[in-house]
């Protein structure tokens, strides 16, 4: 079956819970997905990030859980998430320990990818951390996505190699499903500016069934983080809403990393905001043009356009600055002739119609904020 024909919907224990993960929470984290609506809204993949094996390999070369954290073992975790009509991920590596010192794949592949599928796994975020400096990166995420393909089950392949080697360039040749090619991403606005920056120029290079992963979100995290190295004080609400539609609009698998049992009321607004959704879930996953504006030679505005599925267009405005600003498009950058023709436009955040407008739109942003439209062509 097909995987990934549009970017992935789920959540990752990592960011908030690093090392700190068990079978209950995990089961918590399933029924509040469920319980939530992110269910409804379309998200589906539960994924158990590192810290999950225990630190030696069975007598039999195969990955063991860690009876501890998970007495009941993978099958009857994956059995359970399978139940509320999710799906289950794992994680491990392409090197020989994973980031956090637990056994890694390296030459494992085919062994791992046979107890994956044996457990139910349908999706697996695979690391690179210690691969050894002779082994060729492209190559090892070739050999495990052979594995997964002739594993019996369909396993989604989340290489998460964070853009070395150039991984743009060769990634989508080998079989997996959507790419890190980013840092990771902490909680703090200055981490969600940099990696949106970064991103820009690489949109080219993805599309369905293989999606440029930006990293997880830390929407509705506000400094909460048992890694304090990930936590940095947290964002403003604000800056969430900016982050969501940044990676939306970017075509970015969203994948939730703050606690769902506990999201506050505008945390659940972002998240399952349908109408921004329907942008990154859009079937046809267009390349957005990214337009900047320059002041004092850094960015301080970006203005996005991409073409949707129905003949709509997807707008978002974004203010990088520190301060109010403001910023416009002009239509006929976006194709539109300069008469006879006009956009109407609807406010995705708002939810409200904006009216029809003609050669061009200005919006006055706050500090780190944005504004998302959907535009629809009419003839005047």
């Amino acid at each position: 079956m097909a995987m990934a024909a549009k970017p992935p919907l789920g959540w990752n224990s990592w960011n908030t819970f690093s090392h700190d993960i068990n079978e209950t929470l995990i089961k918590e984290a399933a029924d509040a997905m469920v319980e939530s609506g992110l269910k409804d809204a379309g998200y589906e993949y539960i994924v158990i990030d590192d810290c999950w094996s225990c630190r030696q390999r069975d007598e039999n070369g195969r990955l063991v859980a860690d009876p501890e954290k998970f007495p009941n073992g993978m099958k009857a975790l994956a059995d359970y998430i399978h139940s509320k009509g999710l799906k289950f991920g794992m994680y491990s590596c392409v090197g020989t320990r994973t980031c956090a010192d637990y056994p890694g794949s390296f030459d494992y592949e085919f062994v791992d990818a046979e107890t994956f599928a044996e457990w139910g796994v349908d999706y697996l975020k695979y690391d690179y951390c210690f691969k050894p400096r002779s082994a060729d990166g492209p190559t090892l995420y070739r050999r495990m996505a052979m594995a997964l393909r002739n594993s019996g089950r369909d396993i989604l392949l989340s290489a998460c190699n964070w853009g070395n080697d150039n991984t743009v360039d060769w990634i989508r040749s080998t079989g997996a499903h959507m790419y890190r090619s980013t840092g990771d991403i902490v909680d703090s606005w200055q981490s969600i500016k940099d990696i949106a920056v970064s991103q820009m120029e690489k949109q080219k290079f993805a599309g369905p069934y293989c999606f440029n992963d930006m990293d997880m979100l830390i929407v509705g995290m506000y400094g909460k983080s048992h890694n304090s190295w990930i936590a940095r004080g947290g964002c403003t609400t604000e800056e969430y809403k900016t982050h969501f539609s940044l990676w939306a609009m970017m075509n970015s698998p969203l994948m939730i990393g703050c606690d769902i049992r506990s999201m506050n009321d505008d945390t659940k607004a972002i998240l399952m905001n349908r109408d921004i959704l329907a942008i990154n879930q859009d079937v046809e996953a267009r390349t957005p043009t990214v337009l900047k504006e320059w002041s004092e030679g850094a960015d301080t505005a970006v203005t996005m356009f991409k073409p949707l599925e129905n003949g709509d267009y997807a707008i978002g405005f974004f203010n990088f600055c520190d301060g109010d600003n403001g910023t416009h498009i002009q239509f006929s950058d976006m194709g539109l002739p300069t008469r006879g023709y006009g956009l109407q436009l609807y406010d995705l955040w708002e939810q409200k119609d904006l009216g029809v407008h003609t050669c061009k739109y200005s919006a006055a942003l706050p500090a780190h904020g944005c504004l998302m439209v959907r535009a629809k062509v009419v003839k005047l």
